[in-house]
């Protein structure tokens, strides 16, 4: 099963690989760069599984580079959140 087929998974693993990050003394700036990345991948190349990544995947296409980059570092303060 793929971390992609339940949202409550998805933010588990991008909660891990957040904290993996700052472990490893990676900046707010470097993280939120590559969640741009990621979210543009999936945007891309990957079919959403859920209504949750639907809508998140409507919302990247409608925004701009910027916006997108705004979501990608909400992604990352969320999932920071969640955790405590």
């Amino acid at each position: 099963m793929s971390v992609l087929e339940n949202f409550g998974d998805w933010k588990q693993f991008l909660a891990s690989r957040v904290t993996q990050a700052a472990s490893a003394g990676m900046g707010e700036d470097k993280m939120e760069n590559m969640a741009y990345q990621i979210g543009d991948y999936l945007a891309a190349k990957v079919d959403p599984k859920n209504d949750e990544e639907r809508l998140l995947k409507e919302l990247w296409a409608a925004g701009d580079e910027q916006e997108q980059r705004a979501m990608a570092g909400v992604m990352v303060k969320y999932v920071q959140n969640q955790q405590h």
